[in-house]
Order: structure tokens, then C-alpha cells, then sequence
């Protein structure tokens, strides 16, 4: 019987304290690629937890929403690609309701890799 990798977001692996969004600002180390923006919190606490933001900009409640599960999922299937020492906050650009899933898997890689959390 074949094994397949836990790819699943637990409640442990979320970011939701208004105070971890804060301080991950705060720290003022973010990426911006074309359909989202990676924001990269290390210290304390830190373990690879991902937040997820999509503003008004991105367009009504339903492509927000759509923009947040790519986001999410792009990030679950590639967890293992990255190092587990920052907490990850992803930001939805205009594009990325419209853009390939190709696209948006290698926008994430490319700046997990400028970030310095993936290989």
C-alpha cells in the first residue's frame, strides 16, 4: 500500500493572532512576484505557519475567496519544499484569479526561494 505525505493546513499550521500578522509586518521583510506577495516572519514562535490576505483590489467576495484557496493550496502541496524556520504570510495580487496554476506554483517557489526558505 502506497504512503502519500500529509499535505493537509492543521489548525497548528495557520497563522490567525492579529498579533502575529502585526509583528510579521513589522519585521519588513516581504517578496513581490506577479500574482502575490510573500511576507516572512522569523523568531520566536516561528514554524512555518502560513497567513493568507486578499484585499478588495483583487475583486468581489468570490474571487477573494478563490484567490485565498489557490494561495492555500499552492502552499500545502509545496510545503515540503521549504524550510521550516519563518512563518509565511501570502498576499493575493490582481492576477491571480485569471492566472494558470503553473503560474501561480512557480510565483510561490520563486519567492520562497528569493526568501531563502526553499531549496
Amino acid at each position: 500500500m502506497a504512503t502519500y505525505p500529509d499535505t493537509r493546513l492543521r489548525r497548528g499550521q495557520r497563522l490567525t493572532a492579529t498579533n502575529d500578522f502585526e509583528e510579521t509586518y513589522a519585521q519588513g521583510r516581504s517578496w513581490r512576484g506577479r500574482f502575490m506577495v510573500l511576507w516572512l516572519r522569523r523568531g520566536e514562535g516561528a514554524a512555518l505557519r502560513l497567513g493568507v490576505v486578499a484585499s478588495r483590489k483583487v475583486g468581489g467576495a468570490v474571487q477573494r475567496n478563490r484567490a485565498k484557496r489557490r494561495l492555500r493550496t499552492a502552499f500545502r502541496l509545496n510545503r515540503s519544499a521549504f524550510k521550516s524556520d519563518g512563518d509565511v504570510i501570502l498576499i493575493a495580487r490582481g492576477g491571480i484569479v485569471s492566472a494558470s496554476w503553473a503560474d501561480v506554483v512557480a510565483d510561490l517557489l520563486y519567492l520562497a526561494k528569493k526568501a531563502g526558505i526553499s531549496t
